[in-house]
């Protein structure tokens, strides 16, 4: 039950924003934390991304200033805004329809 709760909350909060922050994230990924797992997510710059060592797989797109995912777990797009102009080792809270939860650029 945590790994679909997880697996859902990834594919709901684990997108990046505007294009500097989305460089940071492509290019060091994430480390997500939903109800006290840290949970590593790793992006492709050809619009895919990778957690929970492989066991969740999808595909992100930039919208304005949302990025929208689809997974393995949740194939419905969902798209949740992130703040713009984070770089790598800073952290911060997003709400997306999961909930709420906290990203570190690694």
């Amino acid at each position: 039950m945590r790994i679909l709760l997880a697996a859902a909350a990834i594919a709901a909060l684990a997108t990046p924003a505007f294009a500097d922050t989305i460089e940071e994230v492509v290019k060091n990924g994430i480390v997500l934390n939903v109800q006290g797992m840290d949970i590593e997510v790793t992006y492709t710059a050809d619009g895919k991304f990778t957690a929970m060592d492989g066991q969740v797989t999808g595909a992100w797109k930039r919208d304005g200033d949302k990025m929208c995912t689809s997974s393995n777990f949740d194939p419905n797009e969902t798209c949740v805004e992130y703040p713009k102009d984070k770089k790598s080792g800073d952290s911060f809270e997003v709400t997306g329809p999961q909930g709420s939860a906290t990203i570190k650029i690694k």
